[in-house]
């Protein structure tokens, strides 16, 4: 079965929470009786085993394990830029490797949701960044916006880069990760009116990825497989 339902999943920056959005975003979908798959394309810090934490996240929450070189074609060693790490390690990112693993993922499942490194511009190396990878990919994407001071800023710019590179944002998440931010409700209301994408969800503070599922109104395309668009790359 090719997957009918397929985000791209970005941030306003790193540590703002797109693991946990899209863990959230798996266990939303398989609560609507969907198989739901998760790709980690580049991921940048691993344990003495070679397993990276966001990756081991993903696979926890998706529906079944496809292969692990599938899920994570390049796991780098250190937790920094990816570029740096993958020149430091002699490796060269190719995103047409990626694109080549996501086509074979996305005829295991319903859906799938892949998730980017750091923030929407980070470089994979000299003259790639992820921008170009979302490109190629063709997916709609899902902001997932860290809810602190400055996001506002973030957000916007990170919307207009998006834009930039013709693609849509299909939806934003608005991640509590500063409990404490002043003034939430005002900083919020002025994303829902300057962002030109829905909101579909606000994540409080220290909830579970389940908890956090209910919270996600998910895009129709995702309500079933009987009524999910066609990929991508057909509309």
């Amino acid at each position: 079965m090719n997957s009918q339902a397929a985000w791209f999943i970005t941030g306003t920056d790193t540590e703002i929470g797109k693991t946990f959005v899209a863990c959230a975003l798996l266990h939303a979908l398989r609560q609507q009786g969907l198989t739901a798959i998760a790709m980690k394309p580049v991921a940048a810090g691993c344990d003495a085993q070679g397993r990276n934490d966001d990756v081991e996240r993903l696979l926890a929450a998706s529906s079944f394990h496809p292969a692990r070189e599938l899920v994570n074609p390049y796991t780098l060693r250190a937790a920094i830029a990816p570029h740096i790490a993958a020149s430091e390690e002699g490796q060269a990112i190719d995103i047409q490797r990626i694109s080549a693993c996501f086509a074979k993922l996305r005829t295991m499942a319903d859906a799938i949701v892949v998730e980017g490194v750091g923030g929407f511009c980070v470089p994979l190396d000299e003259s790639t960044d992820t921008t170009d990878l979302a490109a190629v990919l063709g997916l709609p994407l899902i902001l997932v916006v860290g809810m602190r001071l400055g996001c506002i800023n973030h957000a916007l710019l990170t919307a207009q880069a998006i834009n930039a590179r013709g693609l849509t944002l299909a939806g934003w998440v608005a991640n509590r990760i500063d409990p404490a931010m002043s003034r939430f409700d005002e900083n919020l209301a002025t994303l829902r009116n300057r962002l030109n994408a829905p909101l579909i969800g606000v994540v409080e503070h220290a909830v579970t990825s389940l908890d956090a599922a209910r919270r996600l109104q998910l895009p129709v395309q995702a309500a079933s497989p009987a009524q999910a668009g066609p990929p991508a790359g057909q509309r």
